[in-house]
């Protein structure tokens, strides 16, 4: 089988820690890891959205613990990491919205600075872990708005609060990399992903999002920027790249414990318009109007090279731009249906693996 082959025997009985998993990326891993055999205690401030991912997959009922906390606490964390007894820490809780971090910068660069500080920290005080995966984002490179995708060996950077802060995190993710857990038993690694799209994402300024809201509402879509590309992809595929990372962090160490890169195929870094008119295709009615809001810094072109995480974790992109993007609507007419949320994605991640 091409690609990732996520490992059950390794995930079975294993205990994860995992922050954000009231989010929409930390929910649909937090489903994944159940299906795995995995006992998660989830950690996270609030429901980010009304409805949201957590809330409509029933996700509190295949949780070991769940608690609601603030990772800029570092008392509390470390207390709630304390009794969780962690083998692996999945860091994921963040203010990841770029414009809200024009709103909120203080609150932005807190929660992404040190709030992944804290994790850190209580991850070393703690001393269970062996493996810790921190999520930033592709957007931590300084963007030059050229040609070529970035590297993990690129310059970081960020023009906007949120990206500047996630660039701030991996600086201190290698800090405490070289500092504290150089030899140690502890393994940390950042990792940095694509444009995320799937179902069961309802946050403010995200295109599928806002697209899905507009159709729901019947209502004109507006769109800042239509000729921005970017790399677009499935939820589960950065999450398989996640959970196979993990793995090799706890049994092979050191030598993973680096900054990755989790990005689609070149062919689906794309534009917003193309993302418009593919959209369109499965879920028709939508109008929409070009309409760019003052004093807003944005990347107009973001693509990722993956090429390691190729080489040396075997992953490749399983799916293509089309069938993400059929995935996402597919599960939002299932939810609109009152279906069985908790169904229909551990189903799309049964067609995911099976792929």
């Amino acid at each position: 089988m091409e690609g990732l082959e996520v490992n059950p025997s390794f995930w079975k009985d294993k205990t994860v820690f995992l922050t954000g998993h009231t989010g929409f990326k930390g929910g649909w891993i937090a489903h994944w890891l159940n299906e795995l055999g995995a006992s998660v205690h989830g950690y996270s401030i609030n429901l980010p959205t009304q409805p949201n991912f957590f809330t409509e997959t029933k996700l509190l009922e295949v949780l070991t613990n769940s608690t609601t906390g603030d990772i800029r606490d570092l008392a509390a964390l470390t207390n709630a990491v304390r009794l969780a007894k962690p083998d692996i820490i999945i860091h994921m809780a963040a203010q990841a919205l770029v414009r809200k971090s024009y709103d909120t910068p203080v609150e932005t660069f807190a929660s992404n600075v040190m709030g992944t500080i804290n994790v850190m920290e209580a991850a070393r005080q703690v001393g269970s872990a062996k493996a810790i995966l921190i999520i930033t984002t592709d957007k931590c490179y300084e963007n030059r708005e050229w040609c070529w995708p970035y590297r993990e060996i690129d310059r970081l950077g960020g023009h906007d609060p949120y990206s500047a802060s996630k660039a701030c995190a991996e600086i201190a993710v290698a800090a405490f990399r070289n500092s504290f857990l150089a030899n140690t038993d502890i393994h940390l690694a950042s990792v940095r992903a694509g444009n995320v799209i799937g179902g069961g994402d309802w946050a403010a300024d995200r295109l599928i999002p806002d697209f899905l809201r507009a159709l729901d509402a019947n209502t004109t879509l507006n769109i800042r920027s239509p000729n921005a590309i970017r790399p677009w992809q499935h939820v589960l595929e950065p999450l398989s790249g996640y959970l196979s990372l993990a793995e090799k962090l706890h049994t092979k160490g050191q030598s993973f414990a680096e900054a990755w890169n989790f990005g689609p195929k070149d062919e689906n870094s794309r534009s917003v318009r193309w993302i418009l008119d593919h959209l369109c295709i499965y879920a028709q009615g939508v109008k929409w109007q070009c309409k760019s809001p003052q004093n807003l810094c944005e990347a107009g072109s973001l693509l990722i090279d993956s090429s390691k995480a190729k080489e040396r974790l075997s992953w490749v992109p399983r799916w293509n731009l089309e069938t993400a993007l059929h995935k996402t609507v597919e599960w939002h007419q299932a939810w609109r249906n009152k279906e069985n949320m908790a169904a229909v994605t551990s189903r799309q991640i049964q067609a995911y693996i099976e792929s």
